[in-house]
């Protein structure tokens, strides 16, 4: 079996995978059977919007990034979005829960909100067997009021932490913001924030770490360096372990031309492997829906593989969702005229300025190791900001101010030039 193609869709296997592996309900306050009935929106329901989400942006991120190893949470970017849109108003709302994949006519926007909260109180219990945590903060300017509402939502809704930051020293509140996602994701996100915008007055933070153990380990002494045919014209030499003898879910997608493979973790979690036929990358990428997911999984079928050849490889990833969203849709809540998040406070007019991920994938013998965050840094919109980089050729004239006349004029091509 040839290798090419598998990096960019692990991680999309395995997130993709936790949304749809088996879901339980779990009690916060009253019985567990009270909290199954409580919950809104069936876990079908979210995970097949979800998966359209995932699936969507990932097509864009292949778009950006063509050639390119591709790794990011869908999860995290879609609950800091729902978690955003808890402040927004109007058409920014309905731009935020359709970018989501959500059918507003169907599913309303408070069953969406419980329907997260009833994915991150799922998936903040994993099993002794898998490391998974998750969580949302928001960082606060001093001194800013926000709306109770909006404060309880996050809380009740997103169990967000809130924390007051002074944004009018950008390095120490990029340093707080940085530390807490560094820690929450056991040092795999370093620096989530580049640079803060010194006006900013809220930042919103998503993050995710999950580490899980193969149910059948790979032993590293079969790992050997072996080729991997990045393109027809490319071949790398890459760390490739094997196992022989091996049952698992296997399926062979002759419709599209490609190979799905289902390992297994000691817990429940799994994550699946899709590896196209030659030449067939982009249009399998195309046709990545959520009814594609669905035939892979009721297709898999256990079968004995004779040996499975998996490349252990460590891949990570940066992504602006700013220049990303709109393509899918999200647009006025980056627009300083038409953003509408007055549901976060009514003391000033805020707008997305920067939105942020990064994600981080290990795969080896042992298993795998992954984290990612995302940030939504919210900065006041009302405020005009002008720029300006006397970075090419200029003209400069000096004028004598009582008599306004023109004391010297000139043009500056290229400064080094005495």
């Amino acid at each position: 079996m040839r290798a090419e193609g598998l990096s960019p869709l692990l991680a999309l296997g395995i997130l993709v995978a936790a949304l749809c592996s088996s879901v339980h309900c779990l009690p916060e306050d009253g019985t567990q059977e009270d909290q199954c009935k409580a919950v809104p929106v069936d876990d079908h329901t979210l995970a097949s919007s979800n998966t359209d989400f995932a699936f969507s942006l990932y097509k864009q991120l292949a778009l950006k990034t063509p050639n390119k190893n591709i790794i990011f949470s869908p999860l995290s970017v879609s609950i800091a979005l729902g978690f955003l849109s808890l402040g927004a108003r109007g058409p920014t709302l309905t731009e935020i829960l359709e970018g989501l994949k959500f059918n507003l006519t169907e599913t309303p926007e408070t069953e969406i909100h419980k329907g997260f909260q009833h994915l991150l109180q799922t998936l903040g219990h994993p099993s002794n067997q898998l490391q998974l945590s998750m969580g949302n903060a928001m960082f606060v300017q001093e001194q800013l009021k926000l709306l109770e509402k909006f404060i309880e939502d996050a809380r009740t809704l997103y169990a967000s932490e809130a924390f007051s930051a002074n944004f009018e020293d950008s390095d120490a509140a990029k340093k707080l913001i940085n530390d807490y996602v560094k820690n929450k994701t056991q040092g795999k996100i370093v620096e989530l924030f580049k640079e803060l915008d010194p006006l900013a007055k809220v930042i919103l933070v998503n993050y995710i770490y999950f580490k899980a153990q193969w149910k059948t380990l790979f032993d590293p002494q079969h790992t050997k360096q072996a080729e991997f045919h990045v393109s027809e014209n490319e071949t790398v030499e890459v760390p490739m372990m094997s196992i022989g003898g091996l049952k698992t879910p296997y399926f062979r997608d002759e419709q599209l031309g490609c190979t799905v493979v289902e390992l297994p973790y000691s817990s429940n979690d799994s994550a699946l492997f899709i590896l196209p036929d030659e030449g067939r990358m982009q249009d399998l990428e195309a046709k990545l829906h959520p009814e594609t997911l669905r035939r892979w999984r009721d297709s898999l079928q256990p079968s004995l593989l004779d040996v499975l050849y998996l490349p252990k490889f460590s891949i990570s990833s940066k992504y602006n969702l700013r220049d990303i969203l709109p393509q899918l849709g999200v647009r006025k809540v980056f627009t300083l005229t038409e953003a509408e998040l007055s549901g976060i406070t009514d003391t000033m007019h805020l707008a997305v300025s920067q939105m942020v991920h990064s994600a981080v994938l290990d795969v080896d013998e042992q298993g795998a190791e992954a984290a990612a965050a995302t940030g939504v840094e919210l900065s006041p919109r009302s405020i005009v900001r002008t720029i300006v980089r006397f970075n090419s050729p200029f003209l400069i004239s000096i004028i004598d101010k009582d008599t306004q006349s023109i004391i010297f004029l000139g043009k500056v091509n290229n400064p080094n030039q005495a």
